[in-house]
């Protein structure tokens, strides 16, 4: 145990002469950072672990981070608050609950926005995703990476061939307005809930569906709950990797590259498990049950109009979804 851990337990929060003092290159630190992903192998999970050994032997055996999975920390949202206040150094979090404290990660949110994978990539690696990324410090968060989540399509106990079949749903969304409003265009009761609840949420009959990857349905055991996946594809909505501003800047300008640069390695090491996830995921959910039903997804894709009129207001917005629309 470093003392920087030592000394960050029992307060929970570091105060700023206290970090001062640590940032000296002198001083070990273990980061930690957070997961809500059960599975110890989950994509985002060994990512993040990946990304501990690079900085590792940047730092000459200086630094580290320990992945805290299985919302140990708590939900999305309570990490990122967290992160943001300094008691927390890293999260992983999906963007939707980013998306109102840092409203640029709305872009890659939105529904149907890119046409593939490669498509999303190439965006995301290019000047519209640092420019993202970038966007967030203003709010207390250094983006570092994003990594791969796949296409999210809804699941339930009945299938979802066309928008008409979702109407009424109580459909399970991330804690974010945005999602809120992309699920009540197509006519379903959108519920806010953390990931970690869906599972109770979908046996008992509180909600009715819920939209995510085919690595979340496995890994999560929401294929137990319900064994119908539509393939509605509405977002691809990426994963965020964010520090808190307030540990970087105590952080000397070479730590700060050290933590960049490993988590830009990271990146391609967290793609290559996640192709690798969904094709074992698949197969997985398939064992147990469930059917993978084709919808049609123009009938989605016609009543999206109004969530890009609602969230993206701004001249930077509208830039940022018009240059990956034009993308080639």
């Amino acid at each position: 145990m470093t003392l920087f851990t030592t000394l960050r337990k029992p307060l929970g929060l570091i105060t700023t002469a206290v970090l001062a003092a640590l940032t000296s290159s002198a001083y070990a630190i273990e980061f930690r950072s957070a997961d809500t992903h059960n599975a110890d192998d989950y994509p985002t999970v060994v990512a993040v672990k990946f990304m501990s050994e690079q900085l590792e032997k940047a730092s000459g055996g200086k630094h580290k981070i320990k992945v805290f999975n299985k919302s140990a920390l708590g939900s999305e949202k309570e990490t990122i608050d967290q992160v943001k206040i300094g008691a927390l150094d890293f999260t992983r979090v999906n963007v939707g609950p980013m998306n109102g404290v840092c409203p640029m990660t709305q872009v890659p949110t939105m529904p149907f926005l890119f046409r593939s994978v490669e498509h999303m990539r190439k965006a995301l690696d290019g000047p519209v995703g640092e420019e993202i990324l970038k966007s967030c410090e203003s709010a207390g968060y250094v983006g570092l990476a994003f990594y791969d989540s796949g296409a999210r399509s809804i699941y339930a106990k009945k299938p979802i061939r066309t928008v008409a079949d979702a109407k009424g749903l109580k459909i399970r969304v991330q804690q974010s307005d945005l999602w809120v409003a992309l699920v009540g265009a197509m006519g379903a009761n959108a519920t806010p809930m953390p990931y970690g609840e869906v599972y109770t949420a979908l046996k008992t009959g509180l909600i009715d569906a819920a939209e995510n990857n085919i690595p979340s349905f496995d890994t999560a055991k929401h294929a137990e709950a319900v064994k119908i996946y539509s393939r509605t594809e509405h977002s691809m909505a990426p994963e965020i990797l964010v520090m808190s501003k307030v540990v970087w800047d105590k952080l000397p300008k070479a730590d700060q590259d050290m933590v960049r640069a490993a988590a830009k390695a990271s990146v391609a090491f967290q793609r290559q498990k996640w192709d690798e996830q969904e094709g074992k995921s698949l197969a997985n959910v398939k064992a147990q049950g469930a059917q993978i039903v084709e919808v049609d997804k123009a009938s989605f894709q016609a009543v999206m109009g109004p969530v890009y009129d609602k969230f993206m207001t701004t001249p930077d917005m509208k830039r940022l979804v018009k240059a990956v629309q034009d993308l080639k």
